[in-house]
């Protein structure tokens, strides 16, 4: 229960709503009980009836009697019609009140792991499967608010109903109420121990089920690559193994599954047939009465299903502190980047690198070392390297990404962890090397960056078409039967790989971002979609502060300040000009990139 006590500040918030449907369980309970002594006096009535009825045969009094009796059925039978009613009403409001609110939590703990998720680094990402994470926020709290409704209306209807019951059920013959509910621990018990079984297979099958979710999603995001590898056929039969696995472990618990009823049933039926044979035998000796009997089988009955369910009930509680220990543990997770603060972050001058070196987590080797160098405001600049160089690396590290291990990035003069993360980020546009679009229309990928007030502005379809215009995509968008309505696949499959990247430029650029960071984002286009491509972001943020990271000469030999870096240092910086003069790795990377390019050409 310990993992559990994370629900409590939950079950606070909603504390009227469950103490609402305590109080209807309460009501749903007491007319419950009403059926049974009305049961008993009409039992009662028909047979004391049946004897008068057989005394006086033959005489005229007969007909009377026989309508007497006839109005005693209806009355009984009106007045257990009503109590259920009134009862199944209350058992109404009970589940809309407590089962609601279990669902009113469940919302407002999936947007709580949601909105930690997306506080959460990158190399928690890393580290973790996506069909896990999302196993966690849909099964895992699933399960958790199977605890919070029906867990707890069981045990608060179990509790409330036993003490009613067996109040009314002693009050009338303590022996028998002795002998008649001494299979009902056995009921538990028994069903405690399937139900443990049925819990630790099912949790395997969890497992198998978040792992098969890993397997799929990752067969479906990479379709293109199965297909032109041509091995669906090995993909189907690697799934057809996941599937026989969850198969073998879904019909063991299908076994397990067919003795809980069977099981129930037995025991259900043992306390019925000692109700009517000690019942019975204290009729015979005058202490009970039929009526008497019938009354108890129902308190029996009425017992049956609670007290079976305490086993089912202790299994839910036990599957749903599983789940909830598997959902703290990523809420437990402090971002290891995060940063709040009231003040504003303004680009005004420089971004300064200050002795920087870095190394992701859980490596030894340096991928940046001792790196210094300074971006000036209204600068383009150009960063190039051979793959591997830690080229993207800079680009992390100045979107604060990841945080560097020695020295200091500096905004203005200020340690960008001393801003706050999100104004910061705000002040770029990214375009990443691995271009994301999401399942949405054009228009929709276009202005995700904007705020929604943006977004409603009047000049939105302009300002779409503007920015698609610098980068150069919107002849193929309005090619394209619905044009910026075109909804696409899933990360944007319906596009080509030049198409993907010039959507994902036209995305950073309508925000108009003080500083445009675009990280080898060019590499899927054509050398003259390149250039029209570099004077429209040239001619569009004039004012602002361009960085172009890339492997291609071409894309930065522009720049007005070009760094060279190779593995992991800075080796060169200056313009073009200086850099060509000097005859180094710039120099070399270029007459190579070109020498290339005229092979290609030929």
């Amino acid at each position: 229960m310990e993992s559990l006590k994370y629900l409590n500040k939950y079950l606070l918030k909603y504390k009227w709503t469950y103490l609402l449907g305590v109080l209807f369980i309460i009501l749903s309970n007491l007319f419950a009980i009403l059926m049974a002594p009305i049961v008993r006096m009409a039992v009662d009535t028909v047979t004391d009836s049946l004897i008068v009825f057989r005394h006086f045969n033959g005489f005229n009094l007969n007909d009377e009697i026989i309508n007497m009796f006839t109005g005693y059925a209806v009355f009984f039978a009106l007045l257990v019609l009503i109590s259920a009613i009134i009862k199944g009403i209350f058992m109404f409001f009970m589940r809309q009140t407590m089962i609601v609110g279990s669902r009113y939590i469940e919302y407002d703990l999936k947007n709580e792991i949601f909105d930690h998720y997306q506080k959460l680094s990158l190399s928690f990402y890393n580290k973790n499967f996506t069909g896990d994470l999302m196993n966690r926020i849909s099964e895992d709290v699933s399960r958790v608010r199977m605890y919070l409704g029906p867990a707890i209306m069981y045990t608060v209807n179990l509790v409330f109903l036993f003490m009613m019951v067996i109040g009314v059920m002693i009050a009338i013959n303590p022996e028998i109420t002795l002998y008649v509910l001494l299979p009902l621990p056995v009921l538990s018990v028994s069903i405690y121990y399937v139900s443990d079984i049925i819990n630790h297979r099912s949790d395997r099958i969890q497992q198998k089920l978040s792992e098969m979710t890993s397997f799929v999603q990752e067969a479906f995001s990479g379709i293109r690559v199965v297909k032109s590898f041509a091995i669906e056929t090995k993909v189907i039969e690697n799934f057809e193994k996941e599937s026989d696995d969850y198969k073998e472990k879904s019909m063991h618990l299908v076994h397990i599954n067919a003795l809980f009823f069977p099981l129930m049933l037995l025991l259900v039926g043992s306390s019925v047939l000692i109700t009517v044979w000690v019942g019975g035998r204290e009729v015979v000796y005058g202490n009970f009465t039929v009526g008497n009997i019938a009354e108890y089988i129902i308190y029996v009955n009425m017992l049956t299903w609670p007290v079976a369910s305490l086993g089912w009930v202790t299994s839910l509680v036990q599957r749903a502190a599983a789940s909830q220990r598997r959902i703290n543990e990523f809420l437990s997770l402090k971002p290891e980047i995060h940063t709040e603060s009231a003040e504003k972050v303004i680009f005004n001058d420089r971004i300064t690198f200050r002795n920087v070196s870095f190394r992701f987590p859980d490596k030894n080797d340096f991928v940046l070392k001792n790196i210094n160098f300074e971006i000036l405001k209204g600068k383009k600049v150009g960063i190039v390297g051979l793959t591997g160089s830690g080229k993207s690396t800079i680009a992390q590290l100045l979107l604060r990404m990841y945080d560097v291990a020695d020295g200091e990035i500096l905004l203005d003069g200020v340690n960008i962890k001393s801003l706050d993360l999100v104004k910061y980020r705000s002040l770029f546009g990214y375009v990443p090397q691995d271009v994301f679009l999401f399942s949405d229309s054009i228009a929709g990928n276009i202005d995700f960056g904007l705020d929604q007030s943006e977004k409603d502005g009047a000049g939105r379809p302009e300002q779409i078409r503007e920015a698609a215009r610098v980068a150069d995509v919107l002849v193929d968008i309005d090619s394209f039967d619905k044009q910026f309505d075109t909804i696409l696949g899933e990360r944007g499959i319906t596009l080509s790989g030049g198409q993907k990247q010039r959507v994902a430029i036209a995305r950073a650029v309508i925000k108009n971002p003080d500083i445009l960071l675009l990280d080898d984002s060019l590499s899927a286009v054509d050398t003259g979609t390149e250039g029209t491509i570099k004077q429209n972001l040239i001619d569009a943020m004039n004012n602002n502060t361009s960085i172009f990271i890339s492997h291609r000469v071409s894309v930065i030999e522009e720049s007005d300040t070009i760094f060279v870096l190779d593995h992991g240092e800075i080796v060169e910086q200056g313009s073009s000009a200086e850099l060509l003069e000097k005859e180094g790795i710039f120099a070399q990377l270029r007459a190579k990139q070109q020498t290339n390019g005229l092979t290609n050409g030929l």
